[in-house]
């Protein structure tokens, strides 16, 4: 199923795609409406798996939302039946007599890209997963702050199946969010998991079904939209952090984001308004 998250923005971006000189432009659709970002990967035929000039592609907008004023919030989603499918296996360099260092440089250069990308957005960002979601498609739905997921959507830690190595920060990814036991369990068996399964293991935040999954990504990134842009940023930036430090870094982090967020035009409006008994009126400033 397309969801409607792309229906709507995405038609004049695939209308522009269709323009484009560059193919990667229908590929990898992006249009900001209300001050949201959509970003919909669309090689349904291949269940949405990337090629590296769609992983680039996806880096490249995720970068230009952390730092375009019009943007305060990102959604990353699929046309078709999948979400992701993972890296694009067939697309890659051929197989040979590799030099050391090729693999782990082809990983850091790539995948691990992708996740930091996502991580390091500074606007928030909401995966409204579709469909199945593996390998680094999963991964790349886990990255994100926010992860909806239609009640269809699977999540498959597919690498043991083809006798490799979690890549794409997985192994980093998932002991956080839901513990090294249960992470453990999902990377040694590459069982699918259903939807349900995944929100009560807490890897989403709210499956919806099938129909709803486009209303509600999108009712969340306008939420987010109208938020205090900076402040959602830093609160980002503290909580990634919070989970590789200790206590007394974590709070002089805290602090110091404290300073920073009370000098923005947000910061001010959230107090004034407060003391004024007004609803805030955010500008992301």
């Amino acid at each position: 199923m397309t969801s409607s998250p792309e229906r709507s923005a995405a038609k004049s971006a695939a209308k522009s795609a269709a323009k484009s000189a560059d193919p990667v432009d229908s590929l990898v659709l992006h249009a900001t409406d209300n001050h949201v970002a959509w970003i919909t990967l669309n090689r349904p035929e291949a269940l949405n798996a990337i090629t590296p000039d769609q992983r680039e592609r996806l880096i490249q907008h995720l970068s230009h939302a952390s730092c375009d004023p019009d943007v305060r919030a990102v959604v990353i989603t699929a046309s078709g039946r999948g979400f992701c499918a993972g890296a694009d296996l067939r697309g890659g360099p051929p197989t040979g007599e590799r030099v050391a260092g090729d693999v782990a440089r082809m990983i850091r250069l790539g995948a691990q890209r992708l996740i930091g990308a996502v991580l390091d957005c500074e606007k928030p960002v909401i995966a409204a997963v579709n469909g199945t979601a593996a390998g680094l498609g999963a991964h790349l739905a886990l990255a994100c702050d926010l992860v909806l997921a239609a009640d269809s959507a699977k999540f498959i830690e597919v690498f043991v199946r083809r006798g490799l190595v979690p890549d794409g920060g997985g192994a980093y990814l998932l002991p956080r969010l839901i513990g090294p036991q249960r992470a453990k369990e999902l990377m040694f068996f590459g069982d699918a998991l259903t939807a349900a399964d995944a929100a009560r293991l807490g890897l989403v935040n709210r499956v919806v079904p099938a129909d709803d999954l486009e209303k509600t990504a999108r009712d969340w990134a306008e939420r987010l939209a109208t938020g205090p842009t900076r402040a959602l940023a830093l609160t980002k930036q503290l909580v990634n952090a919070s989970l590789d430090t200790d206590r007394t870094t974590a709070f002089a982090a805290e602090a110091a984001a404290q300073e920073i967020n009370m000098t923005t035009t947000d910061a001010t409006e959230g107090v004034t308004a407060f003391a004024e008994r007004r609803t805030p009126h955010y500008r992301g400033r």
